[in-house]
């Protein structure tokens, strides 16, 4: 994987840190019917203890917002989107992600697919994030931020990039993983195959 070309958000970054700020992102993003979501956490090196959800990462395609939630908390728009049901909202292993952004405040999850879930339906093993892009695309997501500082008083360009990365793969990876889909694309035998082996 560490030969394939890094890949990275070519579209514009937007950071959020003020509530009427978060409104007017809300607002476009609502619009939207397709969106890629991620967070970041400052990472704890005590064991038992982890620290609240420090980024919220939402990716139309072309405009990825950053929302610091260390900064903001979760205001009652954001709760609006997270709780949309007309916008497919497209993360991975998002089942955690939701756990941890419910401990800032509560809400009831809208439309959310985890690409997880579509990862095991064709019956592809490796389903960590960069391991889908390359083995899907062929280019690498490089993970040297993940471990950084997600709550220091501003963030780094590096730090920006790679998490506005994650949020717009989450929508690369959904249209292709899709498209594979209608094409008829699997890795899991169908009842038809098993029986043939029989």
């Amino acid at each position: 994987m560490q030969d394939l070309p890094r890949v990275l958000f070519p579209g514009h970054i937007e950071v959020v840190v003020c509530e009427n700020d978060a409104e007017r992102a809300v607002e476009y993003l609502i619009s939207r019917s397709l969106l890629g979501f991620d967070t970041e956490t400052r990472p704890s090196f005590k064991p038992g203890r982890q620290n609240l959800v420090a980024l919220l990462q939402v990716c139309s395609g072309d405009v990825c917002f950053l929302f610091r939630l260390n900064r903001i908390g979760l205001p009652r728009c954001l709760v609006k989107l997270l709780e949309d049901r007309k916008i497919t909202k497209v993360g991975l292993a998002w089942r955690d992600d939701l756990r941890l952004l419910k401990q800032r405040n509560q809400f009831n999850a809208g439309t959310f697919v985890d690409l997880q879930n579509i990862a095991e339906q064709m019956g592809i093993i490796d389903q960590s994030l960069q391991k889908l892009y390359a083995n899907i695309f062929g280019e690498k997501i490089a993970k040297g931020q993940q471990l950084s500082n997600w709550e220091a008083e501003n963030l780094s360009e590096a730090q920006k990039l790679y998490a506005a990365t994650d949020a717009w793969a989450c929508i690369q990876l959904y249209k292709e993983m899709m498209r594979m889909k209608e094409e008829g694309y699997s890795l899991t035998p169908t009842l038809s195959e098993e029986r043939e082996k029989l």
